[in-house]
C-alpha cells in the first residue's frame, strides 16, 4: 500500500488507494491505525474525501482504484456551522441534511430563514457553483432528515421518481396517551378543506390514499414512542393518522388534543433510505431519537414499560 502525505489548503491529509471492495468504514478500519471512535469522529467531521469528495457515510462503498484522503487535522477550517441544519452527506449531486426544529424547508411569505437559504450561503462560501433545490418538505416544527438536489437535472430525477426512488423512510413521535396495540396500520384517504385543513375518510373522498404503519418503541400511561414508516407521503399523513388513532403527536397545535410535555411538535424524521438518482448507490441515513423525546420516558414520575 502506498501512502502519500502532503499539505494542501485543506490541511495534513493521508492519501491510500484502495485495493479492496469494502464499506468505509471498515475499510479504514483495516488500513488505519486509529479507534473506531476517532474514524467516526473524523467521518462526521466531514475529514475524509474519496477520490476528492466529501463523504460522511460509514458503509460508503469503496472500489479498487478509489483514493481516500484522511485529515490529519481536528476539523477542517471550512466545516459548515448552523444551528438550524447539520450536513449529513454530501457530494456533487445531492446534500443529505438533518433540520432542526424552527427553521422552513424553503422560503415562504415574508420569511426569510428556511433551509434552501441556509445551503445556498454554504455553496457560496464554499466556492460551489451549485444551488440547493427542494425536493421534498418538513414542517417548520419537524425535525429530521432531508435530501436537497444541487442541480436541476437530479431535482427532477428524485421529483419525478420519488416513490421508486425512496425505498424506506421512518418518523418517530411522542404521541399522547398510551397506546393500546404494538403496531398496526393506518390506511385511508387524505383531503384538505377550504380552511387548508387536512381531514381523513375511510373511504375515497376525491383526496389522496395515505398508508402508514407504525410500531411502538416505548410506553407509558401518560405518553408513548411510536415509530411510524410511510408507504405514502402525504401532507400532514402522520399528524392526522396519530390524530385518528386517538394518540395526537404532542405538541401539535393544527390536529393534537394540548398535550405539550416538550414545548415543540414531538415529529423526527428519523430513517431516510433512497437509491442514489446518479449512481444507483443505495443511500441509507438514520439519527438516533432525539434525546428530548428518550428524556419523557426516564422521568421517575413515569412508569417503565
Amino acid at each position: 500500500m502506498k501512502i502519500n502525505t502532503g499539505y494542501n489548503r485543506e490541511g495534513l491529509y493521508d492519501h491510500l488507494e484502495v485495493k479492496e471492495e469494502a464499506p468505509l468504514l471498515e475499510w479504514l478500519l483495516s488500513n488505519v491505525q486509529s479507534t473506531r471512535s476517532k474514524l467516526k469522529a473524523t467521518l462526521q467531521g466531514r475529514g475524509i474525501k474519496v477520490d476528492g469528495r466529501t463523504v460522511t457515510q460509514f458503509d460508503f462503498p469503496l472500489k479498487p482504484g478509489m483514493k481516500v484522503a484522511i485529515s490529519k487535522t481536528k476539523r477542517n477550517q471550512n466545516s459548515f456551522k448552523s444551528r438550524f441544519v447539520k450536513i449529513v452527506y454530501e457530494d456533487r449531486w445531492l446534500i443529505v441534511i438533518e433540520k432542526n426544529i424552527g427553521i422552513l424547508s424553503m422560503a415562504a411569505g415574508h420569511s426569510t430563514l428556511n433551509v434552501k437559504s441556509v445551503l445556498d450561503d454554504y455553496f457560496h462560501r464554499s466556492r460551489q457553483k451549485c444551488t440547493a433545490h427542494v425536493v421534498h418538505r418538513l414542517d417548520r416544527d419537524t425535525s429530521g432528515l432531508m435530501v436537497y438536489a444541487k442541480d436541476m437535472e437530479t431535482e427532477q430525477i428524485l421529483e419525478h421518481n420519488w416513490h421508486q426512488i425512496v425505498y424506506d423512510r421512518r418518523y418517530v413521535a411522542v404521541v399522547s396517551g398510551e397506546m393500546e396495540q404494538d403496531e398496526g396500520t393506518v390506511r385511508n384517504w387524505l383531503k384538505d378543506n377550504k380552511a387548508y385543513v387536512t381531514f381523513s375518510s375511510p373511504v375515497d373522498n376525491g383526496g389522496k390514499l395515505a398508508i402508514t404503519h407504525f410500531h411502538v418503541l416505548q410506553r407509558t400511561t401518560e405518553h408513548s414512542l411510536v415509530e411510524y414508516r410511510l408507504e405514502t407521503g402525504r401532507k400532514n399523513q402522520i399528524r392526522v393518522h396519530s390524530a385518528d388513532m386517538g394518540h395526537p403527536v404532542c405538541g401539535d397545535t393544527k390536529y393534537g388534543n394540548g398535550d405539550d410535555p416538550l414545548h415543540r411538535l414531538c415529529l423526527h424524521a428519523r430513517l431516510l433510505c433512497f437509491t442514489h438518482p446518479v449512481t444507483g448507490e443505495p443511500m441509507e441515513f438514520e439519527t438516533p431519537v432525539p434525546v428530548a423525546f428518550r428524556r419523557i420516558f426516564q422521568s421517575p414520575r413515569y412508569r417503565d414499560e
